[in-house]
């Protein structure tokens, strides 16, 4: 099997070493495998999609201030 080297800064590094029985190589295997799935997931979705990157980007920004002025009107 392969290996990767990833890299973390000093903080991280120690919270990882106060944790001492979980399986670092494994959760970040687990997550780059999910990462994987959801990429493929939106390849499939945007296969044969007319929109542009930046249509979606537009999509993602208009998304992104909703979601803000949302949190916003929440918190106040």
């Amino acid at each position: 099997m392969p290996s990767i080297t990833v890299n973390v800064d000093d903080d991280l590094k120690d919270q990882m070493e106060k944790h001492p029985e979980i399986n670092w190589s494994e959760v970040t295997r687990q997550a780059i495998q999910e990462k994987i799935e959801t990429l493929e997931m939106m390849d499939e979705l945007t296969n044969e999609s007319e929109l542009t990157e930046r249509d979606v980007q537009e999509i993602a920004n208009k998304i992104n201030e909703q979601g803000r002025k949302h949190v916003e009107e929440e918190s106040t």
